[in-house]
């Protein structure tokens, strides 16, 4: 089995996790510090043991500090986990406490934070990563207690550290910062509307604050300080108490700017300056996600998007019957594709590995085998085995809303049987309603039993009035019969939606809907049913501008661009189905859009409390005014423009619907690497990779890149090939016998150039990214590790013999990652 850099982490014991869950603050219940043990409080830690103590008089900013603030912000991110535990949500900080550990494991170069704990004191490495794994496995028990008590050790360890590698005056002025990121949280919360969460949690972080040794440390600072940061968090305790969400976040800011105050009092201010930017990205990884705490998140948009796929893969397989083989290959590979570059696709994996493995390898992989083979068995067994891996990752990660996601897919299956019908498949429609009732009956996703218990009259409706006699009418070709059925069980699940989901839920189920009609329009036109491929189409288009039970409003009001682009694909899907370009392609790119729709819902804060993006906005307006600013900007203007630039950019995607995800990797990134430049040692800051991060996988570590592989592209090289998720681009390309060909990384995973053996021009030598000599070597060579292509990396050959030499991608062959050069004399 191929070792993925996301499978190798889990062989740690830790399972990676997904942004979603960073620095999400604690919900609701019962918040202690986890930096402290039961016999002392956070500020009490372990005398350094590592290194002697810096005098506070020869404390200057260095690399060191800039080491430091890494450990701050995980500090923080420990005391989340520990909140989410307390709050009832083991599962969840499970997760949280996963990421924090890979997150750790990626951060190399001797001042990342992984490096650089274990050369500060090695026991304390070994100790914090052990109780890093004791937290995880304690709170994947249901242990909470125990969970938070595995956190507080290991945040002791870093504040630690902190002290060995600073002094310990640095250390107090870091642990204040946590106490302000906390006071953040509180604004988080009532942001998304959990207010009365926000004041439980505030009044934990001021009694922890109360009985911590940094009490007397902002106090004895500057007694101003001391008071806005007091008086601030009393603030916004009583107003989250009052569901003033405004006051609470004016009260934030007011505590939060007392500490960076104290700071600058305290210590030099280059030191205040990155224990700053270390709050501003504690914050930054709370906005990623507080989304997700008001209400339906993206995990909803992530199973949206995983429904769109058991929806698409039926189309497969309806090709595969008319006899459309070469149709029904890109539609499978069509999921595929866009499936590698999905969001959705590290979501599946974190929710279900087993379902992710199934998904790809024994669904998509099989189903496009067994369509070129034509095994008619084969593709049955495929797409029920899609079906069952998808279904498992979306109720994971939908939990209650996946009932509502079942009923859109019931109606985009119902629309699928009404066209078979209609094309004289009355016994194929008749099968599909047959499996649906078998479905139900099953109560899959928790269907059954959301319909009945939601309303008796509604359940009745939809079975036994509707979906019961479907069957015997597709068959008894009673036309009337069909439309009568079809339409109330249709009318029956859409009230259904309605009155069991909130907005975002009821329009990632209409998402759902309009993705099976699409792509159905789609199959039609392919089929040469171009007429009733315009009618779909149409009847799609006018379904959303009907309203889509709140869809068509949300998507609008979440991003002007995402609904000008959803409404543009409709359009475009509509000219398509006159026979003049591709319709099954409009389909497929439509479906994309739909999913795109469901996330700018979802993180514009229309999950209910509204939008996050004050949050980083108050980031950025922080930042101009603050006087760490010039410091950056004087420390180094291109770390300075990339800071900004990553800020700028996280601000928008929040506002409009971007890749939020994405947007806080590079901001998070760019962050670290301003603690470097404001301490003056920007040299030292471990490099940023393409996403923001830290150094990650592939081509280093446990993966190699082998001859020709190298940094950047050469400045020689006479052509450039971007590898984007599952594609070259150009996947063609035309040139000269010596010319010299780059092929670099430009997104997804890492990958793989390697030419097949048997499409090689005769007397060329065999060619791979990895240097191997053959085909087969390269295939193996890739289970172990070598041949790999990662971000920031290029792959460089150059062609010495005339012909068309065809290549492909290891891990990504099957979703269609082909490619040919064609050497001319």
């Amino acid at each position: 089995m191929r070792q993925t850099r996301r499978r190798l982490l889990r062989t740690t014991g830790v399972a990676l996790g997904g942004v979603g869950l960073a620095g999400c603050g604690g919900q609701s219940g019962d918040e202690s510090d986890p930096t402290a043990t039961s016999t002392e409080t956070a500020t009490d830690t372990p005398e350094p043991t590592a290194t002697e103590t810096p005098t506070a008089a020869a404390a200057e900013a260095s690399a060191d500090t800039a080491l430091a603030a890494q450990w701050t912000v995980m500090r923080a991110r420990l005391h989340d986990a520990a909140a989410l535990g307390r709050a009832g949500d083991a599962a969840a900080a499970a997760t949280l406490v996963g990421d924090v550990f890979a997150r750790f494991e990626e951060a190399a170069g001797e001042y990342g934070a992984h490096e650089g704990l274990e050369s500060t004191d090695a026991e304390a490495y070994e100790a914090f990563e052990t109780e890093l794994g004791n937290a995880r496995s304690a709170f994947e028990g249901g242990s909470v207690d125990e969970g938070t008590g595995a956190l507080s050790a290991a945040a002791a360890h870093l504040r630690s550290a902190q002290e060995s590698r600073t002094t310990e005056s640095v250390g107090e002025v870091f642990t204040l910062y946590v106490y302000a990121s906390r006071v953040r949280n509180v604004d988080a919360l009532a942001r998304v509307g959990m207010t009365d969460a926000a004041a439980t949690v505030g009044q934990a972080v001021l009694s922890d604050f109360e009985q911590a040794a940094v009490h007397d440390t902002i106090e004895s600072a500057s007694g101003e300080a001391y008071e806005a940061f007091e008086g601030g968090l009393e603030e916004a305790i009583s107003a989250a108490q009052s569901g003033d969400a405004e006051a609470v976040h004016e009260a934030a800011l007011s505590a939060s700017g007392g500490v960076v105050d104290a700071a600058y009092e305290l210590v030099s201010e280059p030191i205040a300056g990155i224990g700053h930017l270390s709050l501003m990205g504690a914050v930054g990884f709370d906005a990623d996600v507080a989304a997700d705490l008001g209400g339906p998140g993206l995990d909803l948009a992530h199973a949206a998007g995983l429904n769109g796929y058991r929806v698409r893969v039926r189309d497969a397989a309806w090709l595969y019957d008319a006899g459309e083989t070469e149709a029904a290959r890109a539609a499978a590979q069509s999921i595929f594709q866009h499936f590698e570059g999905a969001r959705a696709h590290e979501a599946l994996e974190a929710a279900s590995e087993s379902a992710y493995e199934r998904f790809e390898n024994e669904g998509l992989q099989s189903l496009v085998s067994a369509v070129e083979n034509g095994d008619d068995e084969g593709v049955d067994e495929a797409v029920t085995t899609v079906h069952e891996a998808l279904t498992t990752g979306i109720t994971t990660l939908a939990g209650e809303s996946g009932a509502v996601l079942e009923s859109g897919f019931f109606r985009a299956r119902l629309g699928d049987a009404h066209e078979r019908y209609r094309q004289g498949e009355g016994e194929v429609a008749a099968t599909v309603a047959e499996n649906l009732f078998a479905l139900f009956e099953a109560d899959e996703a928790g269907f059954h039993e959301a319909l009945e218990s939601t309303s008796e009259d509604l359940y009745h409706t939809f079975e036994e009035d509707h979906l019961a006699a479907l069957p015997d009418a597709f068959r008894e070709g009673d036309d009337e019969a069909v439309r009568t059925h079809v339409s109330g069980a249709m009318d029956a699940l859409v009230e259904f939606e309605a009155s069991a989901g909130s907005t975002p839920v009821a329009g990632a189920a209409a998402a759902t809907y309009l993705t099976g009609r699409a792509c159905d329009a789609g199959v039609l036109a392919t089929l040469g049913a171009t007429g009733r491929a315009e009618t779909v189409a149409g009847d799609a288009f006018g379904y959303f501008e009907g309203g889509a039970n709140g869809f068509h409003e949300a998507v609008e009001s979440a991003s002007e661009e995402r609904y000008e682009a959803f409404e543009e694909a409709l359009g475009t899907l509509r000219s398509a189905t006159t026979g003049d370009a591709d319709a099954y392609d409009a389909a497929t790119a439509f479906a994309d859009e739909a999913t795109a729709a469901v996330y700018a819902v979802v993180e514009s804060g229309g999950g209910g409390g509204g939008s996050v993006a004050p949050l980083v906005s108050a980031v950025f307006a922080g930042f101009e005014n603050a006087r760490v600013h010039e410091d950056l900007e004087e420390g180094d203007h291109e770390a300075y423009e990339t800071f900004e630039s990553a800020l700028t950019g996280y601000v928008s995607a929040l506002e409009e619907g971007g890749d939020v995800d994405a947007a806080a990797e590079r901001f998070a990134g760019a962050t670290r690497t301003a603690f470097f430049a404001v301490a003056g040692a920007v040299s030292e800051a471990p490099e940023m990779t393409a996403g923001g991060g830290g150094d990650a996988g592939g081509g280093s570590g446990d993966f190699e890149g082998g001859p020709n592989v190298v940094s950047g592209v050469p400045d020689d090289a006479d052509h450039v090939v971007d590898m984007k998720a599952v594609a070259y681009d150009p996947a063609e390309l035309t040139v000269s016998v010596g010319d010299t060909v780059a092929w670099t990384h430009a997104g997804g995973e890492p990958h793989s150039v390697t030419a097949y053996e048997g499409e090689v021009p005769e007397g060329a030598t065999y060619w791979a990214s990895g240097g191997f000599d053959s085909e087969d070597a390269a295939r193996s060579g890739w289970e172990e590790g070598q041949g790999y292509v990662a971000s920031g990396q290029s792959y460089v050959h150059t062609f010495e013999t005339a012909g068309e030499h065809a290549y492909f991608c290891i891990p990504h062959e099957m979703a269609g990652m082909e490619g040919s050069i064609t050497v001319e004399e």
